[in-house]
């Protein structure tokens, strides 16, 4: 088939959840398929012939991400019908050069990549009708917000934040509902997700296409590095997203002292790009690190003794959770962080859902790990054959391509 991609981010390098599944998709998908892309550049990024996707993609068509000042924001959620989401990305430019493309270019089937390019989705099957949209939602966003609000409505200086979320679970409610409606099949990334979708639209194709892992960047047994003196628990993460800005939040005021009490040198590190300045307060903090971007995570992965994953908001499936078990390290996660994912407590990870839960597993791996890490090791065996299993990319795509034949025949296809 002749494909188009339409990405809210150029998906190489891949050094973000959405980019990592758009590379891996394109790649793998380039094996068969005649693939093009239509994508956004962010500021001061630049796409030339150097860039993978060059020798991937038939055509590359780019725009600039357009600016939005917070002003403008404030406005559109006041007054505009669609989510701050949904407008992200508005710009004249860009679909005068969509425009330019659908004329010149044929295609059997569109994929619009999250709620940002539902709008460019929209815009290119009304001018190619004949051809099938697919619309990947990489969360339930409106289910995303809903669970936002509701954490932040226990803080009283969070309210302002909860009730923007508020505002957006409802118009995205309306916007997914209506994007899904319009589209001949919708690929969720989780079966929580499915169902939430399925709620909005329970006569549309949706089916479960989860994000993967690709296991030869994640060498296991992994390899040895210097043993820190202080045992160091890792997060992952793009530090700017609000979920993640929850967790690390929640995990060094109300874990990390309790852990201290009894370990008091055990170290955070917070590894990931564009820490947001909610977070400015931990640099303070005794035993916390917050590192900003690095060229690799793996290394900060592999050194560290436990891999924390403290979620209390999120959806879809988290790449920094299979990039963990995949590194071979144990985990602890609150049982929305491994949402999804068909992982069980005790086998694969240990599970916290409070401060003194959470902070007692870790002390349990920490001391498990001081007397030879027997359960370490079984936990990081199991995880690792359960990402091996079900998470592998060879295994994700023939899904996806089974969801396009579905939309091309416009059969129902039952979730597996």
């Amino acid at each position: 088939m002749k494909i188009l991609f339409l990405t809210p981010q150029l998906p190489y390098p891949p050094r973000q959840g959405t980019t990592i599944r758009n590379y891996n998709l394109i790649r793998a998908l380039a094996q068969k398929h005649q693939i093009d892309l239509f994508s956004f550049l962010a500021p001061g990024e630049i796409f030339d012939a150097d860039n993978h996707l060059a020798a991937l993609c038939g055509r590359v068509i780019t725009a600039p991400q357009p600016v939005r000042s917070a002003s403008r924001r404030i406005a559109d959620t006041v007054t505009a019908s669609r989510p701050d989401m949904g407008l992200r990305l508005e710009s004249p430019g860009a679909y005068a050069r969509l425009l330019a493309l659908l004329q010149e270019e044929s295609y059997d089937l569109l994929q619009a990549e999250g709620i940002e390019m539902a709008a460019y989705g929209q815009f290119a099957v009304e001018r190619q009708p004949r051809a099938r949209l697919v619309f990947d939602d990489h969360n339930a966003e409106y289910l995303l917000q809903q669970r936002s609000a509701l954490v932040d409505l226990g803080n009283p200086l969070r309210w302002p934040a909860a009730l923007y979320s508020l505002i957006q679970s409802a118009k995205l409610r309306r916007y997914e509902q209506m994007v899904c409606s319009r589209s001949d099949a919708v690929v969720a990334v989780s079966e929580p997700d499915r169902s939430a979708l399925v709620q909005l639209v329970p006569d549309r194709l949706i089916d479960v296409v989860p994000n993967g892992i690709d296991l030869d960047e994640f060498p296991y047994p992994p390899p040895a590095l210097p043993v820190s003196p202080a045992p160091t628990l890792v997060f992952t993460g793009k530090m700017d997203y609000r979920p993640n800005v929850d967790a690390i939040l929640w995990f060094a005021q109300e874990v990390l002292p309790l852990i201290h009490r009894e370990r008091p040198e055990v170290c955070l590190q917070v590894v990931g790009m564009n820490p947001h300045p909610r977070l400015a307060p931990l640099r303070q903090q005794t035993g916390v690190e917050i590192t900003g971007a690095v060229e690799d995570v793996r290394p900060y992965v592999y050194a560290a003794a436990v891999y924390v994953v403290p979620l209390r908001v999120g959806g879809g499936t988290r790449f920094k959770v299979l990039e963990a078990l995949a590194s071979g390290k144990p985990m602890v996660s609150t049982s929305l962080g491994v949402e999804g994912l068909g992982l069980q407590e005790d086998r694969e990870l240990l599970i916290g859902d409070d401060p003194a839960t959470f902070a007692n597993a870790v002390l349990r791996l920490l001391e498990d790990q001081s007397n030879g890490g027997a359960l370490s090791d079984e936990l990081t065996a199991a995880g690792r054959r359960f990402v091996e299993s079900h998470f592998a990319w060879e295994q994700i795509v023939p899904r996806l391509e089974r969801v396009y034949q579905a939309a091309m025949r416009q059969e129902a296809l039952a979730s597996p």
